[in-house]
């Protein structure tokens, strides 16, 4: 009996003179290596392969290759989540005495970062005014490393002034990282702008669907994509590989989701901006906007899918809203392939004083739109109901 086979060793995968059409799913763990010279030269990096999925694994190199793709990038890593992206992006660039200076309409939970859990590791923060690159090149301080700016900000949608700040960064010798969930690299690739690292929330529309998440960040120097990925992958922040396999699948229908939801978009800011109730739209692109003119720089025609807007009333005005439109996905997020409505003072911005939202023109009357591909004639019929449901209260 000891010659029987044990069903407990794992089978050899089929030999075929084909190939799958589709990216095999590879939820293993770990990866067997004949040798200890084998290894050696994995670790050492003169050998490809895969050692242990924290520190790797196929379907997140098929991802990151991919997104490499969209940025002009190479040598991108996947994290667990887009926050993880940001977290692995400063704390393995940055150190103890080190200031790190952001864009003062950053993400909430970036926000969140900035003001309280970098300062616990020593790392100094403040926040400019990203849409004026005097007010970044007045607070670089001596010891600042580091400029982390959104595009356009979550979720006021106002520009940055990515020219003027990246010229500062330059003249000062200070890292750009720029944060391009909201833009994408359909409508800006930060690498042809002046950023050093860049940075995406893969979760949102890049993957599509709302049932993965994931981060991306990329480096043009492999110096600093080394110590971001040492950071990353001591501290964890690993992929799941199931979720890089749906990303990959949903990036294939990126292009097209996004011009459907950026076509969709500019035509419901238009829409809303005629309804009884509504107080103010922004959309990047159009003529009231107030960064109008140098998002036209910046992303041409491209407005992107976001669209955000204040109703006259509050709290209750803002329920009656959500309550007048069951259809719509109420939910704090973006980038699902069919639209989703957000209210930034209780979920993304909850975690900051009414001051410091009121700062921001955040107020309880204060949506976001994450434009999906739906038919334009029925997201204009059904906001239109929930606007006027709102101001029925």
């Amino acid at each position: 009996m000891s010659d029987t086979p044990s069903l407990v060793r794992r089978t050899p995968w089929p030999a075929s003179a084909s190939r799958p059409v589709v990216t095999p799913l590879q939820p293993s763990v770990v990866y067997a290596s004949p040798d200890p010279d084998t290894l050696d030269a994995q670790y050492a990096g003169t050998n490809p392969g895969f050692t242990y999925a924290r520190e790797g694994h196929p379907n997140a190199q098929v991802l990151a290759e991919k997104i490499d793709m969209l940025e002009g990038a190479e040598g991108g890593l996947i994290t667990g989540s887009g926050m993880a992206a940001v977290t692995a992006a400063l704390m393995g660039v940055l150190k103890a005495g080190d200031h790190v200076l952001g864009g003062d309409q950053l993400y909430g939970r970036s926000l969140r970062l900035m003001g309280q859990d970098l300062n616990r590791f020593g790392i100094a923060t403040s926040l400019a005014d990203s849409t004026d690159a005097r007010a970044f090149a007045a607070a670089i301080r001596p010891e600042t490393k580091m400029i982390l700016l959104e595009v356009v900000s979550n979720p006021t949608l106002r520009v940055a002034d990515i020219e003027g700040i990246a010229a500062v960064a330059r003249e000062k010798g200070v890292l750009l990282a720029i944060d391009n969930t909201f833009t994408t690299p359909r409508g800006f690739r930060p690498f042809e702008h002046g950023a050093d690292i860049v940075i995406h929330s893969v979760t949102k529309i890049l993957s599509g669907h709302s049932d993965a998440t994931l981060g991306y960040t990329a480096t043009k120097d492999p110096a600093l994509r080394k110590a971001i990925y040492d950071f990353a992958v001591t501290t964890g922040m690993t992929p799941s590989p199931f979720d890089c396999w749906l990303a990959e699948r949903g990036l294939y229908s990126f292009e097209l989701r996004y011009d459907r939801a950026e076509a969709n978009a500019a035509a419901l800011a238009d829409h809303l901006a005629t309804l009884p109730g509504v107080k103010k739209v922004l959309y990047p692109t159009r003529s009231d906007h107030p960064d109008q003119n140098r998002a036209v720089s910046l992303l041409g025609e491209r407005g992107g899918h976001m669209v955000s807007f204040v109703i006259e009333g509050d709290r209750a005005q803002a329920n009656a809203l959500t309550r007048g439109a069951p259809d719509l996905a109420f939910a704090p997020t973006l980038g699902d392939i069919g639209t989703t409505l957000s209210h930034p003072a209780s979920s993304s911005h909850r975690a900051l004083a009414p001051e410091a939202r009121a700062a921001l023109g955040i107020t309880e009357g204060f949506f976001r739109v994450s434009v999906g591909i739906e038919d334009i004639g029925l997201l204009k019929s059904e906001f239109s109901k929930a606007v006027a449901a709102s101001q029925a209260v």
